[in-house]
């Protein structure tokens, strides 16, 4: 049995080899709103040197739907991919999304009955779902500036919108998605 520094630095060095970050990387797109819709997520699991060692991307659509439910679509199915309860970092480009674990919107229309300004909240049978889906994870929330310069969320860009045009009839169904 090691005890000692030496048994600090070993265990130190065994945690820094096998630690990663898992990140869930999310989009959606909608032509016309409301009108056919994408969502997209890529979810990646980078080592501590930044090296992504696994790499999953996930897609879908509907016919009538807004932007704002597609966005919160692309997390709902990525936090689905997740197979157990983790530490995860959602990055997605909607303030909408964001604001609203962020900035306490869903602390606010929770305590107001789920009304916001005496209207009801849109969509809160997505947030309820989302507030069951985040519910076993550890998640911080990071807003990056869509179609910038952010590989992921352009990749998440770029699925969603294919989505949204088989589903606008643009493209036939069972097309491929442009390779990343």
């Amino acid at each position: 049995m090691l005890t000692g520094r030496r048994a600090s630095v070993l265990a130190y060095s065994y945690i820094s080899e096998v630690a990663f970050k898992t990140e869930l990387w999310t989009d959606g797109a909608c032509s016309g709103n409301p009108g056919p819709g994408g969502w997209a997520f890529v979810l990646v699991a980078r080592r501590w040197d930044g090296m992504i060692i696994k790499q999953l991307e996930g897609r879908g659509g509907e016919q009538d739907t807004t932007n704002n439910r597609m966005e919160m679509s692309a997390v709902l199915q990525g936090l689905g991919a997740l197979s157990r309860a983790t530490a995860v970092t959602i990055i997605a480009d909607s303030s909408y999304l964001t604001n609203a674990f962020v900035a306490g919107w869903l602390v606010k229309w929770q305590r107001n009955g789920w009304e916001s300004g005496h209207k009801p909240v849109k969509n809160q049978d997505l947030w309820l779902a989302l507030l069951e889906a985040v519910a076993p994870h550890t998640v911080t929330w990071e807003r990056v500036k869509g179609h910038a310069s952010s590989v992921l969320n352009n990749r998440c860009d770029q699925l969603a919108v294919h989505e949204r045009d088989i589903h606008a009839g643009r493209i036939p169904v069972g097309t491929k998605p442009p390779p990343a």
